[in-house]
């Protein structure tokens, strides 16, 4: 294949593209991505040098050139999610799945408020959304909001706690929505499962060693500076790698301290210290970071995006632009779809997946 040299100092990463209906007939020419539903024909080679990509050209999926850092991203891309064994639970990867929002704030952008002080309130509408189709549930006591205020850990138990507990002993699986340690400690000793913290366990300082002693699944978010709220907007030269790498450094440094890779989900933080152009940038590329190895999360429902492509519709008028988003990331092959809006994005997932489910029998 007639490439330029890559350098060994060279950065370089596969976006898959030109996906295909089914893998029928292909003769080896379409690989599986990530062990799910959707097969691929080409990818997007891309080379960075000295911070600018000097390639970016498409190159079949079956006839990589030979070189280790290629094959190796290959692998990852290519190779199934195992799925996480929770409990009684099991939470499989091989297709999307919808993580829901509760929120136990008076401040959330969306739907702050409405499970304040209601344990029992918030208990009920977990498991209304897992008879609706959610896989898990992510609860939160603390508000990411741009300019919201720090809630002192033990508010944030506080808010929180109940309502995890309540859900753990219906059989829901839960996962936590915190930057905080001792937020993460109480949460997974009353039952929850996963860690979801924006900051990449960055923010506290004993955060990584809470996971790493329990060692629960736990969610990556890029935000950019730990610190920074969202919707930052600082704006990158390049997001997508800027993102990928950011988050790449991160999992290396996770699994170096102990939590098995397989362990891990990566989030590339939309709407979180970013552009418009920014999140555009990482929505049109969210293939690219199957090449991390680990299972992808997508948080874009009722973000500002949505707001900022549609006439500034405020949030509770963001569906539509949400389920487009939500559909968006299934089609990259995205395993975990986090949603305020439960039935309306499984009933598309639903649909999406009878299209792939008729695709993939060749009928």
């Amino acid at each position: 294949m007639d490439l330029p040299v890559i350098a060994s100092s060279d950065r370089v990463y596969l976006r898959p593209v030109a996906f295909v209906d089914s893998p029928i007939n292909m003769d080896d020419a379409a690989v599986r991505l990530a062990g799910g539903l959707l097969w691929f024909s080409a990818y997007e080679l891309i080379v960075v040098r000295d911070g600018r990509r000097i390639v970016q050209r498409a190159i079949p999926a079956g006839n990589l050139p030979s070189d280790e850092r290629l094959r190796a991203i290959a692998a990852r891309v290519t190779g199934p999610r195992p799925p996480l064994s929770l409990g009684e639970r099991i939470l499989r990867f091989d297709q999307p799945q919808v993580m829901g929002i509760l929120n136990m704030t008076p401040d959330s952008f969306s739907d702050g408020g409405q499970h304040l002080d209601n344990p029992a309130a918030a208990v009920a509408a977990g498991v209304d959304m897992g008879v609706q189709g959610a896989a898990l549930i992510d609860a939160g006591g603390e508000s990411t909001r741009p300019g919201a205020k720090e809630v002192w850990e033990g508010d944030e138990i506080a808010r929180v706690i109940p309502a995890i507990e309540g859900l753990a002993r219906s059989g829901t699986l839960v996962s936590v929505d915190t930057r905080k340690a001792g937020v993460m400690e109480a949460a997974l000793n009353a039952g929850a499962h996963i860690v979801n913290d924006v900051s990449a366990l960055l923010w506290d300082d004993r955060a990584l060693e809470v996971v790493v002693r329990a060692q629960c699944p736990v969610v990556l978010m890029h935000a950019g500076d730990p610190r920074q709220g969202a919707d930052g907007g600082r704006g990158y030269g390049d997001a997508l790698i800027e993102v990928y790498d950011w988050l790449e450094a991160r999992i290396d440094a996770v699994v170096a301290a102990g939590v098995d890779r397989s362990r891990i989900i990566a989030d590339p933080g939309i709407g979180f210290g970013k552009s418009l152009a920014d999140n555009l940038a990482l929505l049109n590329g969210l293939a690219m970071f199957h090449g991390l190895g680990v299972p992808l999360l997508l948080g874009a429902s009722r973000k500002r995006i949505v707001g900022a492509l549609s006439n500034e519709a405020p949030a509770e008028q963001r569906l539509g632009g949400s389920i487009a988003l939500a559909l968006k990331g299934a089609d990259a092959g995205v395993q975990l779809l986090r949603v305020h809006d439960v039935p309306e994005t499984v009933q598309a997932l639903r649909v999406w997946r009878g299209l792939r489910d008729a695709a993939l029998t060749g009928r």
